[in-house]
């Protein structure tokens, strides 16, 4: 496996690597080998692997074909649509006030 580092951004070509290293399955594989895993359970876990790639292919064909509704996109940010942790435009405009959410009410003048 090789990554290039452009301009001497290593963080840059870490995050490539990284990438590049989930999508080989290699983390997947160093937390499988870390502990001994039995040759039975072993079975049982690469057939069902194969269980579930099989399911994914023939469900990816069906909606290829028309058999089935492809599924509806998931929303990608909750709460109408704004971006998490960003302030809705009505909090925005009004930046000042109180806790309660309302206007002060200034003394009216002596006359």
């Amino acid at each position: 496996m090789q990554v290039l580092v452009r301009d001497n951004n290593v963080d840059q070509a870490l995050r490539v690597l990284k990438k590049k290293m989930q999508r080989e399955g290699i983390f997947r594989e160093m937390k499988q080998r870390k502990a001994y895993e039995k040759p039975s359970v072993r079975k049982a876990r690469e057939k069902a692997e194969a269980v579930r790639r099989a399911r994914k292919q023939a469900r990816k064909t069906a909606i290829r074909e028309g058999l089935i509704a492809a599924p509806k996109p998931k929303p990608r940010f909750p709460a109408g649509g704004r971006r998490p942790g960003f302030p809705s435009p009505s909090t925005a405009q009004g930046q000042g006030g109180n806790a309660a959410g309302q206007t002060p009410v200034s003394p009216a003048p002596a006359a």
